[in-house]
């Protein structure tokens, strides 16, 4: 029996009556003592005006009736693909992956997650999810040991990967009796969560994104190079979330593993002044994010052979690269919106601010790099959101997706900015 009873990212707003009129949502119920919880979440999306069509697994029946659902949701609920009264109607899957605005999986088991991590559909909740064009979101809930197992670890990888949003389980009391990581959030929790993506959905629709991400690397010879310890994982988070939004965006990435977000136009770069002649020729977008960890000095010449290791010690002579924020910000236009980003280990604020100001952006992304969890590398991040007009919000340490989300949040609610 799996169980599971994060938080919500900042910026969201409980779901009001009417707040969600006209949106549509396919909730998959799976077989955990948590599903007992979605009977309260249907409430609530449908008190704030979505239309929801529930979906259950065959094993789901056991911990809550259908027919409870059904009633909620003011629909029947489907669970087989080919129904034993069978009425013609077996591509109900097809029309409901057209149908919905987004799928939720709340509560999602440890089988279902495996199962869309490797596109099986064997219920009606599985067909659906693999044909929907919809944002697919799953809320895994389980007992600790099972959701720590490098085998799950990995299936929620793989969705993420494919631009699945996960919404993380929280530590608590479970269905076994251990304390441990994978309780189910609580309905309004779940709830405020999903009326947060349903407003977002479209809301960068007809608009150009330009998104830097990653490192540079700069030549000393053909086998060697100066960079950094970027991954690119905070820029692609942001290319993903203004895609998911409706954006045309346009990612322009230093060296990286990171797969492509699904919607996003990459264009591969290596060097600074490889990324300042692409960002260059989109600069045009009507908002920029910039976070790729741009080098300020490269190798004043590169060798064409390999330097060979002699005696004493090799002097290297840097020149200084292209600014490529400053470069965006100098030729800024009335109604575009530029947001920079700045890793500092000393004076954070004092020095994010100043280059605010000094390359023309309305907002400025402070990396607490010296804090645990922040900076290059982990998954999460500790940022500070620095305004033109000065003023700050201080985020907490959150996955890296959801200081994404958080941003845009926050740049959207903004005034659209002036040419300056």
């Amino acid at each position: 029996m799996e169980d599971g009873t994060h938080g919500t990212d900042g910026g969201v707003r409980p779901a009001s009556s009417s707040s969600l009129a006209g949106k549509k949502v396919v909730l998959g119920v799976t077989g955990s003592i948590a599903a007992y919880k979605a009977a309260e979440l249907v409430r609530l999306l449908k008190r704030a005006g979505a239309e929801v069509q529930v979906l259950m697994t065959p094993d789901a029946a056991r911990f809550i009736a259908p027919l409870t659902l059904g009633t909620l949701s003011e629909r029947e609920v489907l669970t087989e693909i080919f129904p034993q009264n069978e009425d013609g109607s077996w591509t109900k899957h097809v029309h409901l992956g057209l149908w919905a605005d987004l799928f939720v999986v709340a509560p999602a088991t440890a089988t279902t997650l495996a199962k869309l991590a490797a596109g099986l559909c064997d219920s009606m909740l599985t067909a659906a999810a693999l044909s929907a064009r919809c944002p697919l979101v799953v809320a895994p809930a389980m007992d600790h040991d099972m959701f720590v197992h490098p085998a799950t670890q990995r299936n929620l990888a793989t969705l993420r990967a494919d631009g699945v949003t996960v919404i993380e389980p929280e530590h608590g009391e479970l269905a076994s009796g251990l304390i441990g990581t994978g309780r189910l959030p609580e309905p309004e929790a779940l709830a405020e969560r999903i009326a947060a993506m349903l407003r977002s959905s479209g809301a960068l629709g007809g608009t150009k994104v330009l998104v830097t991400a990653g490192p540079t690397r700069e030549a000393l010879d053909p086998v060697r190079f100066l960079t950094n310890h970027s991954t690119g994982t905070m820029g692609y988070a942001l290319a993903e979330a203004a895609a998911r939004r409706g954006a045309r965006v346009v990612l322009v990435s230093g060296p990286t593993a990171l797969p492509v977000p699904p919607g996003v136009e990459r264009i591969d770069v290596t060097s600074a002044d490889e990324m300042h002649a692409a960002a260059q020729q989109h600069a045009d977008a009507d908002l920029v994010l910039a976070a790729a960890a741009v080098a300020d000095y490269a190798p004043a010449e590169a060798s064409e052979q390999k330097v060979k290791k002699g005696e004493g010690d090799l002097t290297l002579r840097l020149r200084r690269t292209p600014d490529v924020l400053a470069a965006l910000g100098a030729r800024k236009r009335e109604g575009q919106t530029l947001v920079g980003f700045a890793l500092e280990t000393h004076d954070g604020r004092a020095n994010a601010r100043a280059k605010l100001e000094r390359k023309n952006l309305d907002w400025i992304v402070l990396n607490h790099a010296n804090e645990p969890g922040a900076g290059f590398g982990p998954g999460t991040n500790r940022v500070t959101l620095l305004r033109r007009d000065g003023a700050e919000e201080d985020l907490p340490l959150m996955p890296k997706r959801a200081v994404a989300e958080a941003i845009l949040d926050r740049v959207l609610a903004a005034p659209v900015a002036e040419a300056r």
